[in-house]
């Protein structure tokens, strides 16, 4: 009888997580037609704008197709098995709902952080980030990859002893969380939530190519992070969005793609095999300190 519950507890949990992802998308596309509205009352709508939005669509009809077909049921499958293990076993009440969402944000964090720090790993996630605009459109725009990493990063929770279900629904009201901070329409809120949550002004810190943004502002729901590991830092002068070397294109295949034949480009030019695996597994732009001082001598 406990298993059978169990299963049922599963089913629900399971049910909740596909009516909030479906509702939300649904809420996501109303959202964008008032942001494009907007833009077209400003006089700031352009036909590269639509292409992009566009453009952000079919990335994820992509990723859709690469998630449902060869990561899904490795996914969850990788969540039961490892639920077998677990250390305890956690029962599923408010207040470890609570728990396991603020320890799915830290994982979020720290997940986040690294697909920025290793090349390897920003070549799917700097598909995000290769948006010159910013709507919730934007917030769709995702790399072959993106779908994988954060198994490694939540699986922990599992193997605490939380249901993997829950989990996995966390997991997506993060994203969602996060899916509602791209949007130009809302500026700065009123200051206690500035501090604590992240709001769509430190988002857009996050997208920002200028050289202060870099690298800054990775949480999902809470700032705190953020202000707690070195990584804050306010919207104060004009974001401008996409990457430092921006892909010029609306191509969607271009901007699927656009991360892994730029890293296979760069491996490919590099001397040495240490140096391939340097560019790999470094930040981005890394360069070995030999190629680094002939750069300064050339110029």
């Amino acid at each position: 009888m406990d298993m059978l519950n169990s299963y049922i507890g599963d089913f629900h949990l399971a049910r909740w997580e596909a009516l909030i992802d479906d509702w939300f998308f649904v809420f996501a596309l109303g959202f964008l037609i008032f942001e494009l509205l907007r833009y077209a009352v400003v006089k700031k709508l352009s036909l590269e704008m639509l292409g992009d939005t566009v453009t952000n669509f079919i990335t994820l009809a992509f990723f859709i197709g690469i998630s449902f077909f060869l990561l899904a049921g490795f996914y969850v499958g990788a969540y039961l098995w490892a639920s077998q293990f677990a250390l305890f076993d956690i029962p599923t009440t408010w207040a470890s709902v609570i728990i396991v969402l603020i320890l799915a944000d830290l994982a979020y964090y720290w997940e986040h952080r690294i697909l920025h720090r290793i090349n390897v790993l920003w070549a799917t996630h700097s598909v995000h980030h290769s948006s010159p605009f910013f709507n919730i459109s934007v917030a769709y725009r995702h790399g072959p990859l993106d779908g994988f990493w954060p198994l490694f990063f939540h699986l922990p929770l599992v193997l605490l002893g939380f249901n993997p279900f829950l989990v996995l629904v966390v997991e997506l009201l993060v994203q969602l969380y996060q899916t509602a901070l791209h949007t130009e329409v809302i500026g700065k809120l009123w200051k206690p939530i500035e501090y604590i949550m992240n709001t769509p002004s430190h988002h857009r810190v996050h997208h920002g190519s200028n050289r202060k943004y870099l690298d800054k502002n990775y949480a999902g729901i809470f700032i705190i992070w953020d202000r707690m590991f070195g990584t804050f830092e306010e919207e104060k002068e004009k974001v401008v969005y996409g990457l430092v070397t921006p892909i010029n294109s609306v191509n969607p295949f271009v901007a699927f793609l656009h991360g892994f034949t730029r890293l296979f480009r760069d491996v490919w030019a590099m001397p040495g095999f240490g140096n391939k695996l340097g560019v790999l597994f470094k930040p981005p732009g890394w360069q070995p300190k030999a190629l680094k001082q002939n750069a300064k001598h050339k110029s």
